[in-house]
């Protein structure tokens, strides 16, 4: 059986043109979204759905170029990843068909939904009260901080201490820039400099940061760091935060905007996926069941 993070190929080519036709912020995709076919799933799950949604035959996501979760491919529409087997087990569920509609960071992921664009996104997003304003979030992962460098770095960077004083590009407004900023304060608490953070908008061009100099380590989950370094062997390492560097286990969860009423069906939905086994078969195969939930929560971060 072959690895489960050898599935996809996300290397920082393989991207480029998807991460052309996104540079200045359009959605691509729209033509012939990546998408699921469903039959006519659980009743009372389809029921539930916001109408124009039954209406359609069509639940859409959002979703950035973010490996192993999502990878895009030179088209510039299809997608495989972990997100992608959700969205399908999902759809079977729900009794409709899934589209990824491709957007170039969380921010457009998030005020498209609240436009109306896209019905949710799924990720991998951090639960925060202050998102659960707006969104529902249902947690179905959890994860750490880890910091990939390329093996030909002079930055002398072996462990995350060493990260004090460097460079480290990021995905802006996501879970690792929150725990940047933790490091740095553990950093300076020690008398070290602060590590400084580049915001960019996705996981491939943190890489290709870490490639050009601009950063001395591109900051990801965990998972996404295993992926990187299966995926292009001896390209490079990674080492990761731990609770006595700033570190927390995040609540990662898909996201639907309040105002459609469906964080309620999508949470049942989830449920069905751990009852029947799907949820593990697919974190299985990707190999993380190290950061997989008992049971998937709404709105945790509120609800604490």
């Amino acid at each position: 059986m072959r690895h489960p993070l050898r599935r996809v190929a996300p290397t920082v080519l393989a991207v480029g043109t998807a991460l052309a036709l996104t540079a200045c912020g359009a959605t691509v995709g729209s033509g012939e979204p990546a998408s699921s076919d469903s039959g006519a799933g659980v009743p009372e799950l389809h029921n539930a759905l916001p109408q124009q949604v039954k209406d359609s035959g069509v639940l859409k996501f959002a979703g950035d170029s973010h490996p192993p979760y999502r990878t895009v491919g030179t088209d510039g529409t299809t997608v495989t990843g972990i997100d992608k087997d959700f969205q399908d087990a999902l759809g079977k569920l729900l009794g409709v068909r899934t589209e990824t509609q491709i957007v170039t960071n969380l921010s457009a992921a998030l005020q498209g939904m609240l436009s109306g664009r896209y019905d949710a996104f799924n990720g991998p997003v951090k639960a925060t009260a202050e998102r659960e304003q707006q969104f529902d979030t249902i947690t179905w992962m959890t994860t750490r901080t880890s910091y990939v460098v390329p093996s030909n770095s002079t930055a002398g960077i072996k462990t995350v201490d060493d990260l004090c004083g460097k460079r480290v590009a990021l995905v802006k407004a996501s879970i690792v820039e929150d725990q940047l900023a933790k490091l740095s304060q553990y950093c300076t608490g020690k008398g070290k400099p602060a590590a400084t953070a580049l915001p960019l908008d996705d996981t491939n061009g943190t890489l290709l940061a870490t490639q050009a100099g601009r950063a001395d380590a591109a900051g990801m989950t965990q998972a996404a760091a295993i992926d990187v370094t299966s995926q292009q062997k001896g390209s490079y390492s990674y080492v990761t935060q731990t609770e006595a560097q700033g570190a927390t286990a995040d609540d990662l969860a898909l996201l639907v905007p309040k105002s459609s009423g469906m964080g309620q069906v999508m949470l049942k939905a989830f449920q069905q996926l751990f009852d029947n086994g799907e949820y593990r078969r697919i974190m299985q195969q990707w190999g993380l069941t190290d950061v997989m939930v008992a049971a998937p929560l709404l709105d945790v971060a509120t609800s604490k």
